[in-house]
């Protein structure tokens, strides 16, 4: 389990065995018995309940996972998996947006512009990055950085984990929608590699809004939908609670999305979430990032384009 002290509902049954252990090893050295043999056996029941517990779980189990507080963010993700990261600031417009972090950095030996939207791990700092959720500046600056990507000719690799773009009506007052549908239509036309990278939740058009990519990867545990499972209960079922029953209908998980073409590769996941093992899951987001960008770098400008309209051209397309 994680040492963070914060444990998911349906994981009770394996903090109890993890508790029973730090028990036994805490008797162990306070009167001097060797129990070594009780807490290895403890060890491989947990082990066993871990590995049966995450191998079946619910897309709300998913959408839990997705929110752990716990689970490394998009400047985590840059520490472990970039270098000479370099953050630039502000959409030249109305200021500077802390939820939405980019600038230049090295992936080993190819230079990349990064962007993502940042959370925060305690009151102060989540209040700074507004929640995880941009203003309209927000996505301007995206843009704007974008733009200068593709004027110095460089990939794009967008970091994705958001509840949705602020619905506060000094956002509506600034133009959030058509800042979030200028994005969507400049990362359709962009000439450079874009790879787009979903790390936790990614709700909403405040996903959307950085997530036009030619290779769009997500992480084992992540979430992508147009909508939170808790607001589509409150609209289809005029109640909150029945938010697992909406989880289930909106197909937000990595294995739905990728059966439905929405998606393209599906990141694993040390066991029990990313939470478990910053490293290990930025290890393997990193080698995912490296193999698409090496497709990519193959394809012409006027390739990508044309490839990347037609991928988004083909989604959503129903049978009578």
């Amino acid at each position: 389990m994680n040492n963070s002290g914060f444990y998911l509902d349906f994981e009770r049954d394996l903090v109890e065995l993890e508790k029973k252990i730090d028990d036994l090893k805490s008797q162990a050295k306070t009167n001097g018995l060797n129990l070594d043999e009780d807490v290895r056996k403890l060890k491989a029941q947990a082990a066993k309940k871990r590995r049966e517990l995450y191998a079946d779980l619910s897309p709300w189990q998913r959408v839990q996972i997705a929110r752990h507080p716990h689970r490394p963010y998009a400047l985590d993700y840059v520490e472990r998996m970039l270098s000479d990261f370099t953050e630039l600031h502000g959409d030249r417009l109305f200021a500077d947006d802390a939820s939405i972090i980019g600038g230049p950095a090295r992936l080993d030996d190819t230079s990349v512009m990064v962007i993502g939207i940042q959370s925060g791990r305690n009151l102060e700092e989540r209040q700074k990055r507004n929640f995880g959720m941009p203003h309209p500046e927000g996505y301007r600056k995206a843009r704007r950085l974008m733009q200068m990507a593709a004027k110095f000719k460089l990939p794009i690799l967008t970091l994705v984990d958001t509840s949705g773009a602020y619905p506060g009506i000094e956002a509506e007052e600034r133009g959030q929608a058509e800042a979030i549908a200028r994005n969507l239509y400049e990362m359709s036309h962009l000439p450079v590699p874009i790879v787009v990278a979903i790390i936790g939740q990614a709700f909403s058009g405040g996903a959307i809004g950085i997530t036009v990519g030619d290779r769009i990867l997500m992480l084992e545990h992540a979430c992508y939908s147009v909508i939170v499972p808790e607001s589509c209960s409150t609209i289809l079922f005029k109640v909150r609670e029945r938010r697992e029953e909406a989880a289930e209908a909106l197909k937000l998980t990595a294995k739905d999305l990728k059966q439905q073409g929405i998606i393209d590769r599906i990141a694993s996941e040390p066991l029990g979430g990313a939470h478990h093992d910053w490293d290990a899951a930025a290890a393997v987001l990193k080698r995912h990032v490296q193999d698409a960008l090496a497709e990519l770098q193959r394809l012409t400008p006027e390739e990508l384009v044309a490839q990347r309209q037609d991928k988004f051209a083909a989604m959503a397309r129903f049978e009578g």
